[in-house]
């Protein structure tokens, strides 16, 4: 069993707080050092109060799912002695009300183009099957149903 790690850091900084109009910008540090700017989405908290310079959770949530079938494909066409020279995904994450009537991102759409080289070139069919394969093989496609725990720290 593995444990992977982000921390969330906000500060209030002297703003107003129970009025609603406080800054959504916070940071998003990981174990290996890199640090992003993290936001509300502008489409749930309008500007200025979000920041639209910033990544937010919705952005975040598809380019995991999009990264990981991307890095699950590589591996995936190496393995089976395909020359990937270039893999450009425009993901796409909708916001809709789910079964129960919440908000949530109830499709991602991955739109992954790959560029192969070499004397060895995968057919249309053999793309599809190395897609489908990386799809099931998606540790973060295979976790959106996953419980979420909150243990508040007091």
């Amino acid at each position: 069993m593995a444990s992977y790690f982000a921390e969330i850091i906000w500060s209030r900084g002297g703003q107003k707080f129970i009025d609603q109009r406080y800054s959504r910008r916070h940071s998003v540090r990981f174990d290996g050092g890199v640090e992003y700017v993290g936001s509300s989405s502008p489409h749930v908290v309008r500007l200025p109060y979000s920041a639209a310079d910033a990544v937010d959770p919705e952005e975040s949530f598809v380019a995991s799912l999009a990264s990981c079938h991307m890095l699950w494909f590589l591996s995936l066409a190496a393995d089976a002695g395909y020359v990937v020279d270039r893999y450009h995904d425009h993901a796409e994450g909708v916001m809709a009300r789910n079964e129960q009537g919440k908000l949530a991102i109830t499709q991602v759409t991955l739109r992954p183009a790959v560029a192969f080289s070499g004397d060895k070139l995968p057919s249309p069919d053999q793309i599809l099957h190395l897609h489908h394969r990386a799809h099931d093989e998606c540790f973060i496609a295979n976790s959106v149903r996953s419980e979420v725990r909150c243990e508040p720290q007091i």
